[in-house]
């Protein structure tokens, strides 16, 4: 029995949520998302909230049953607040800039990378420290995808901590081989 899938998602005020022709329409003051349903799962509306149910106990139908019950709630939770993800750039003449729908970075290599902001996604720096870059939007996966495919462009390396990493990753030291033959 699904335990998430059985809860219901408010829908707070300023959020509007409509069901047509399998495929759920959320709106609200920080945009529109929409998502397919499975053809297992039915969504109703009930007053200000929405309730999820399924066809059958199967246990593929009874993970969709979650899966669907949590997509929902991240779109809503998207429309109404939004996400953040925080990247921090560490690492001597390594920079960012925004220049348009454009995010420039210097990253040590011999050329700089251009990566191409997608449509519905916010990229701010921030004021005091440039190589924080604050990633947001209102739908969830396409805020960690952003946020992973910048990590990607150079993550962070174990013996000096140069890199782009989440501004609450822990990266793990390695000691260099010369401290490394000291100790043995």
């Amino acid at each position: 029995m699904s335990r998430i899938g059985n809860k219901s998602v408010a829908i707070p005020s300023g959020v509007t949520l409509e069901v047509k022709s399998g495929t759920v329409y959320v709106k609200g003051p920080k945009g529109e998302l929409s998502y397919a349903l499975l053809p297992q799962v039915t969504v109703t509306i009930d007053g200000s909230e929405v309730v999820i149910a399924r066809q059958s106990e199967t246990k593929e139908i009874r993970a969709r049953h979650g899966l669907t019950r949590a997509l929902i709630q991240n779109m809503v939770q998207g429309v109404s607040d939004g996400f953040q993800k925080e990247l921090e750039i560490i690492g001597v003449g390594y920079k960012a800039a925004l220049k348009g729908k454009v995010l420039q970075l210097q990253l040590g290599y011999s050329h700089p990378i251009d990566y191409e902001i997608p449509a519905d996604i916010e990229i701010v720096q921030d004021e005091k420290n440039k190589n924080i870059l604050r990633i947001r939007g209102a739908d969830k996966q396409m805020v960690g995808q952003v946020a992973a495919q910048i990590r990607e462009l150079r993550p962070p390396e174990p013996y000096k901590g140069k890199g782009i990493r989440y501004s609450d990753e822990v990266v793990r030291r390695k000691v260099g081989k010369a401290a490394a033959a000291k100790s043995a």
